[in-house]
């Protein structure tokens, strides 16, 4: 699910009406908190199963309510449904008269996912170095990537982190031509009005507005493999374009995904389990808070011996 979910803007959770709420709703709703999926959609499924009891739904309502008062979701809407008969699937149904919402095909067709992207922080990672080297662009010099957030036009002042290196931006191309702006989550390339030292792995930013650059990362991380994380171990971080060795200095704790308690002590992270850990990387990286920027603000780390992904991780 965290792989799935990492680039939806909205998540529906199916709910048994007969069953509740359950272990395996807080589990999926926390993780869609922690991936900051801004809109969730609560399908109360198997309505026809509790004859469209009215009563039922609002418990069920009230019981997810109380539990995602304690997670960050800021859009939370409730329907009651019957997939199997297609009830408020497509259309209104007329067994549930009391359900005055719109029915699930028309919430996901007409949410409103235009403010989710960050248009105000400038970043660029740069995937690879463009130079055809041919009669016809000899002296072309392109940084291909794509924009993981904000607006970059030509004449722009730019920042090449993590050298610190100046320049302006002096043309932008997508693959019908040159472009009068770029913005997330366009692939383009770009030409700078100085010959500096930019390569993959790199991040082309705004010099107004500059990304937190370090080497010490606090996150939260979701652990994927059966081989349980190993404290003070060393794997490889993949963040953005930008590939680094990286070592565990710290377990702050674990969470318990029912009860959203935090474990603190508890180092032993293993497949499944939700923590948070402190990082210490080979080479800065040019990062932004997950919350701020689901692009700039995760990486995953891998096996340096298997080259197994073993956990994805959100920036703090």
């Amino acid at each position: 699910m965290v792989t799935g979910a990492s680039t939806a803007n909205l998540a529906i959770i199916l709910i048994d009406a007969r069953k509740g709420v359950i272990e395996q709703t807080c589990r999926h709703s926390f993780i869609a908190s922690l991936l900051r999926i801004p809109h969730v959609v609560v399908c109360v499924n198997k309505m026809d199963l509790v004859d469209f009891s009215e009563d039922r739904f609002n418990e069920i309502v009230a019981a997810y309510s109380e539990f995602a008062s304690r997670l960050e979701i800021p859009d939370v809407k409730f329907i009651p449904i019957s997939a199997l008969h297609g009830d408020n699937v497509v259309d209104r149904s007329a067994k549930t008269p009391w359900y005055q919402g719109s029915p699930l095909l028309y919430t996901l067709e007409t949410v409103y996912i235009g403010s989710d992207v960050n248009h105000i922080d400038a970043r660029f990672p740069v995937q690879t170095v463009i130079r055809p080297n041919n009669d016809e662009h000899h002296d072309f010099r392109g940084f291909a990537g794509r924009v993981a957030g904000g607006v970059f036009k030509p004449g722009d002042e730019i920042v090449s982190q993590p050298s610190g290196l100046t320049s302006r931006i002096k043309s932008i191309h997508g693959p019908a031509g040159v472009l009068e702006e770029a913005f997330a989550p366009m692939s383009v390339v770009m030409t700078l009005e100085d010959e500096i030292d930019v390569s993959r792995g790199d991040t082309i930013t705004k010099a107004n507005n500059p990304p937190h650059v370090t080497q010490d990362v606090e996150a939260m991380i979701c652990w994927f493999s059966d081989k349980k994380l190993v404290p003070n171990g060393k794997y490889i971080i993949r963040h953005t374009t930008r590939e680094a060795k990286s070592v565990i200095k710290a377990v702050r704790y674990k969470v318990n995904i029912n009860t959203l308690h935090k474990l603190e002590g508890d180092t032993d992270i293993g497949m499944n389990d939700i923590g948070r850990i402190v990082l210490r990387t080979a080479v800065p990286l040019i990062a932004d808070p997950y919350q701020r920027n689901r692009n700039t603000g995760s990486f995953i780390l891998i096996d340096e011996f298997t080259n197994a992904t073993v956990a994805a991780g959100m920036i703090l």
